[in-house]
C-alpha cells in the first residue's frame, strides 16, 4: 500500500509539473533573470517606436508544430510600452531550444493592426508581406541554458 500511495505521489508530481509549463500569462518580473537564476530568457526588446500601448513578449518550444500556434505558447509578459527599448524577463521550463515573438501593440487595443503595430522575434529574422511576418522556427530557435540567456529583438514597423 506504501508503494502504491508513493507511486501516485510521484504521479501526481509529474502531472503537476507537466501542466506547469502550459501557456501562462505572468509580470515582467526582472528578478527572475538576476544572476543566479533560471533557466530564464532577458528579452531586451529595441526599437520602440513611441510609448503608447503594450508590448507582449511570448515564448514558444522552438518545434514546427508548437510556434506561433494559438494557444502553445508556454509564457507571456505583457507590459506598457517605454520609449526606446525595454528588458522583460521570461522563464523557461528547462534547457533547450526556444522561440520568442514579441509585439507592440500601439494603441493597446489587444489586436493586431497590421498597418500600425510592431513586431519582431529572437534571431531578427527578417520579416515581409510575402510570408506574413511569420518565420520559420528554423529563424528563431535558440539554445536557453540552465541561467538567464540574454537576447535583443529589435522592432519592425510597416
Amino acid at each position: 500500500m506504501k508503494k502504491y500511495v508513493a507511486l501516485l505521489a510521484v504521479v501526481g508530481l509529474v502531472l503537476v509539473s507537466g501542466t506547469a509549463t502550459a501557456s501562462q500569462e505572468l509580470t515582467n518580473d526582472l528578478s527572475r533573470c538576476a544572476p543566479g537564476n533560471g533557466p530564464a530568457v532577458l528579452v531586451s526588446v529595441r526599437g520602440i517606436k513611441v510609448p503608447s500601448g503594450n508590448i507582449r513578449v511570448q515564448s514558444y518550444p522552438a518545434s514546427p508544430d508548437a510556434w506561433l500556434a494559438k494557444g502553445r505558447w508556454l509564457h507571456r509578459v505583457e507590459s506598457r510600452a517605454s520609449a526606446g527599448g525595454m528588458d522583460i524577463c521570461i522563464p523557461v521550463p528547462s534547457e533547450g531550444k526556444y522561440g520568442i515573438a514579441v509585439r507592440h501593440d500601439l494603441n493597446g487595443n489587444g489586436k493586431t493592426d497590421i498597418t500600425q503595430d510592431g513586431g519582431g522575434f529572437s534571431n531578427n529574422p527578417s520579416i515581409s508581406i510575402l510570408n506574413l511576418g511569420k518565420p520559420s522556427v528554423h529563424k528563431v530557435a535558440f539554445a536557453a541554458g540552465p541561467g538567464v540567456t540574454r537576447i535583443t529583438v529589435n522592432l519592425k514597423y510597416m
